[in-house]
């Protein structure tokens, strides 16, 4: 059964009459997909997507501005992302509407400092920013209202929908190693352990595997016994990064 968020979604826009961004990659909230940041040039990217399985990248954003680290709701409606124009810090945060494309801002306090990256909530009805000044909770569209500053007490929580945690339940997260350009991973005894040479930008992939970029190629790596396989990208766009990825949803009319 789909999820009751990107059903809402479906019909709040049936008469609108517009293309789904995802035309082309799979079926909102249903098919698995990676949407990923593509794009050369000081201040310049924009978004993609593409299957899990690989094919063509198909472009989800035009803008004049450089879009980067977007985050796929849990239930594969939507994508936030930052935006910025040119090189400049002062950036923003945008939620796309993958049904619609119909785009929204989200309202960050004064003083709130330039957005840094964004993640969702578990729930899927609250998103998160990291920011310069500290991590802020905003309602998730079609909710309104402004983001709030994170009290302490749910810091740790905040922190979760921004880390890459791997496993389920999780186990480990994501971390840059000592040397950057290499990736390592952080587990209950609290040191680094390396996960890839020259790997950047590590993305959590369903709860049995990781996937990063080496080069221009998204490797995907399970976590326990099998082999490294690389997502192909048909006709990708220059210096692909930062995906992040929904695994598709379940159908829960074959349960038991």
């Amino acid at each position: 059964m789909r999820p009751v968020a990107v059903a809402l979604i479906l019909a709040a826009t049936a008469c609108e009459g517009t293309l789904p961004p995802l035309r082309k990659v799979g079926e909102v909230g249903k098919d698995p997909v990676v949407v990923f940041v593509g794009g050369d040039g000081a201040g310049q990217g924009d978004l993609f997507a593409v299957p899990t399985s690989g094919g063509e990248a198909t472009q989800l954003t035009f803008s004049s501005v450089s879009e980067s680290w977007p985050a796929l709701s849990p239930d594969g409606g939507a994508v936030a992302f930052l935006r910025a124009p040119g090189d400049s810090t002062r950036g923003s945060v945008w939620v796309m509407n993958l049904v619609s494309g119909a785009e929204r801002e989200l309202e960050l306090p004064s003083g709130a400092g330039a957005p840094t990256r964004v993640g969702w909530a578990a729930d899927g009805r609250s998103i998160v920013v990291a920011t310069t000044a500290g991590r802020y909770r905003a309602p998730a569209p079609p909710q309104k209202g402004g983001a709030v500053r994170v009290p302490p007490a749910k810091r740790p929580a905040a922190e979760s929908a921004l880390s890459v945690l791997l496993g389920s339940p999780a186990f480990a997260r994501v971390t840059p190693c000592d040397r950057p350009e290499d990736l390592c991973v952080v587990g209950d005894t609290g040191a680094p352990e390396l996960l890839a040479k020259g790997a950047r930008d590590g993305v959590r992939w369903g709860s049995d595997s990781v996937a990063y970029f080496i080069g221009d190629e998204l490797l995907v790596r399970p976590l326990g016994p099998g082999r490294e396989r690389t997502v192909e990208l048909k006709h990708p766009p220059a210096r692909p990064r930062e995906a992040t990825m929904f695994p598709g949803a379940v159908d829960s009319s074959s349960s038991p």
